[in-house]
């Protein structure tokens, strides 16, 4: 063959051959670990924006655990920097907000006519929520990430060093404090503190839950729902930094750590388990049980025994939020800002929305047929499903 030929040849092969490369490994590929792109489908559920309205600045990079709250058709919610807003939930208008300064971290929490709010300085803050007006300030230990609760006039605060504080609710007085050890690496995050006929339910860094009299603080009992075991400080982490369910007379629970379970909440007796890890927690709708796992991949679960109904993985690795059941549909939020309604019955996709250019900072707020959702800018905002407004 002519060498010029032959050369020509070849340099034609490379070329083809580097195309086709091209075409296998450019941008389409889909790395493990990266976000899998959204699968085009045929809504079957109406959806629609009613509102939206600025809260401050939102979470800040310190990731902080600044959830809203509604409750009387008010929504309350605060953002990193101090600001603390009231919401009207049908409208959307501010029926008040002020700016406290104050490095919020945690919360807000309510009972009666008091929200409650933790700092980055390990500050304990209340405030009237019928017009922003700050009553108390309290002191703890070290931060407050989880939202404070209260019931029969105690405070309880949970501080990210292991310490639980139960405080005056008339004047943020010290009543009692119980001390934790936690491991030397963890998420950030707390789980919020489950208060239930006088016992106050806590998960642990460590994989263990406990029960303390909400009285005095004392020890009613212990569980290990996972081991720490692993070779390194990453593969130890058992974190219990999402919601705990209380219901009839069972605790659901989940784990960082590959474990979901059901304690009986008089003992902490462990009724059953399954192996799905998530950091964000269970949510529960009656005999289902819905979870959005580390992973990203959804599942809905007989609550009575921990049976899979269904699992979805066509969201895997968008950072998705706990989902909420409104309906017949779980919705959740992804990393990307936005809402995704899945059928209860099939386990698919009903409806889309994005909300926006942000993730979200913890599960939407569901009230009939609304639904309310706080991205990590400080933007809350309202949807309508069904033919409702």
């Amino acid at each position: 063959m002519n060498p010029r030929l032959l050369i020509l040849a070849l340099a034609l092969l490379l070329v083809l051959g580097g195309c086709s490369w091209i075409k296998s490994w450019g941008d389409d590929e889909i790395e493990p670990g990266d976000p899998l792109p959204l699968v085009e489908f045929t809504p079957t559920l109406q959806t629609r924006k009613l509102w939206s309205v600025r809260v401050g600045d939102g979470i800040g990079r310190q990731r902080t655990q600044l959830r809203p709250i509604l409750s009387n058709g008010i929504i309350y919610a605060a953002d990193y920097r101090g600001v603390l807003t009231a919401i009207n939930a049908e409208s959307g208008r501010k029926q008040w907000e002020v700016e406290t300064e104050l490095p919020f971290s945690g919360g807000p929490g309510l009972s009666g006519d008091m929200l409650m709010l933790g700092s980055q300085d390990g500050e304990v803050f209340a405030f009237d929520s019928g017009n922003g007006n700050r009553l108390w300030t309290a002191q703890v230990t070290s931060e407050v990430l989880a939202p404070p609760v209260a019931q029969d006039g105690i405070v309880v605060v949970r501080s990210i060093d292991g310490r639980v504080f139960g405080l005056n609710q008339a004047n943020g007085k010290r009543i009692w404090i119980y001390d934790h050890s936690v491991p030397l690496l963890t998420l950030r995050g707390n789980s919020r503190p489950l208060v239930r006929a006088g016992i106050v339910f806590l998960g642990y860094d460590g994989g263990e839950v406990v029960a303390l009299r909400l009285d005095d603080g004392t020890l009613v009992w212990e569980q290990k729902v996972v081991s720490t075991e692993g070779r390194s400080e990453l593969e130890r982490l058992a974190d219990i930094d999402g919601q705990l369910v209380y219901v009839a007379s069972d605790l659901l629970v989940s784990s960082y750590k590959n474990r979901l379970a059901s304690l009986a909440a008089d003992s902490g007796r462990l009724l059953w388990f399954k192996d799905v890890s998530s950091a964000t927690g269970v949510t529960i709708d009656r005999i289902n049980l819905a979870v959005s796992d580390r992973d990203d991949h959804i599942w809905l679960l007989d609550r009575r025994n921990g049976s899979t109904i269904w699992k979805m993985d066509q969201l895997e690795n968008r950072g998705l939020t706990r989902p909420a059941f409104i309906g017949n549909f779980l919705v959740v939020g992804d990393f990307e800002g936005y809402l995704h309604w899945i059928s209860i019955g099939e386990g698919s996709f009903a409806a889309r929305q994005k909300v926006g250019k942000h993730g979200f900072t913890s599960a939407p707020l569901i009230a009939g047929n609304r639904v309310y959702v706080l991205d990590r800018g400080g933007e809350l905002a309202a949807y309508a499903a069904g033919g409702g407004g």
